[in-house]
């Protein structure tokens, strides 16, 4: 009973690593806000502030080097300007989509479920 209880636990602690990794890599409020935006188009620097509310140019940079350095995205230079550059989705980026749509539908749903929660409670207080 011990040895599969230890096999159990080796087991676990074995899909646990490479879940921690992917969530190291996704960590954050801004990584799939990014994700998600670059999967429909590619998009330069001030575009993609101008799409993703909220988020600061330094935090935006920040993160789209972590991205670029785990080759999920790819930055390449517009035209003979160096300053200018676009963003795109990498095809390893594009394996994320999957997860991306699940990780939406799961929080439509958590969204609703909460609302709703939240009005019954409302409605029986009153």
């Amino acid at each position: 009973m011990e040895k599969q209880t230890q096999d159990t636990l080796e087991s676990c602690t074995r899909s646990l690593i490479p879940i921690r990794d992917t969530l190291d890599i996704l960590n954050g409020k801004w990584k799939l806000p990014i994700m998600f935006s670059l999967m429909f188009e590619n998009l330069r620097f001030t575009e993609m502030q101008r799409e993703i509310k909220g988020i600061t140019p330094k935090m935006l940079a920040k993160e789209l080097k972590d991205l670029e350095t785990n080759h999920l995205i790819k930055k390449t230079h517009i035209g003979s300007r160096e300053d200018i550059v676009q963003y795109a989705i990498t095809p390893y980026g594009r394996t994320l989509k999957k997860i991306i749509v699940e990780i939406e539908m799961w929080g439509i749903k958590h969204r609703k479920k909460i609302m709703t929660k939240t009005r019954e409670k409302t409605m029986a207080q009153v």
